[in-house]
């Protein structure tokens, strides 16, 4: 548990509704110096760029589900490459075998019980979650107590959308997923993501035909 009170973390979290991602990475880096790391996706690697310029020692979770595209491993290699960071790549337990990518618990297997592994014992997490993501996360808070994960959660991206990530990447010259440009507006497993086609929202090629929204890491 924390030693800041779920009080002191939503005042933080208001505090923060008006500072950048910069400034609220400055603040983990100092509160949690050492004991806390980002889980990326790798859809994109804005977040990724931000906290190498202000904590690049922090380690990177990248949950592998075993149904990446190719082009997101490759992805990862290039990021890691260009900015050295310390990669801890999460891979499913032999339960999972029963759970292949696309059925019921099969993200549970694939994506949470790696991750909480992966920050037990640590004091604080960072994720790339955006309020416009989806409506379940319209009111994400930018830092607050993850119950499920048992420490701080800190989403310095929470106010941002999808034209600041596109400036952001334009503007520094980032890599950019490959996966993008054919329509791929959120990547997650091969066996679940489709194409988003004209008119449609950014989320709807994610588990498409059924009403799943989130995999678990947010809720």
């Amino acid at each position: 548990m924390t030693s800041m009170s779920t009080h002191h973390l939503d005042e933080l979290s208001t505090t923060f509704e008006t500072a950048s991602p910069t400034q609220i990475l400055t603040w983990a880096a100092e509160q949690f110096a050492g004991d806390m790391l980002f889980a990326c996706s790798f859809q994109d690697l804005v977040l990724l760029d931000l906290l190498m310029r202000v904590a690049p020692r922090t380690p990177v979770v990248f949950l592998d589900t075993e149904d990446h595209f190719d082009e997101t491993l490759e992805l990862v290699a290039a990021a890691q490459e260009r900015y050295g960071f310390e990669l801890i790549t999460t891979t499913p337990g032999p339960e999972a075998a029963a759970v292949p990518c696309g059925i019921d618990g099969c993200c549970s297997a694939r994506k949470v019980a790696p991750l909480k592994a992966a920050v037990n014992g640590k004091a604080a997490w960072i994720t790339a979650l955006k309020r416009c993501d989806a409506s379940t996360r319209e009111t994400a808070a930018i830092v607050s107590y993850d119950e499920a994960f048992g420490l701080v959660k800190i989403n310095p991206m929470a106010t941002w959308n999808d034209d600041d990530i596109a400036a952001y990447e334009r503007d520094h010259e980032l890599l950019v997923h490959p996966l993008i440009a054919q329509g791929y507006l959120s990547i997650g497993c091969r066996s679940t993501t489709r194409p988003v086609q004209a008119g449609e929202d950014p989320r709807s090629g994610r588990w498409a035909g059924s009403d799943k929204v989130e995999c678990g890491l947010h809720e």
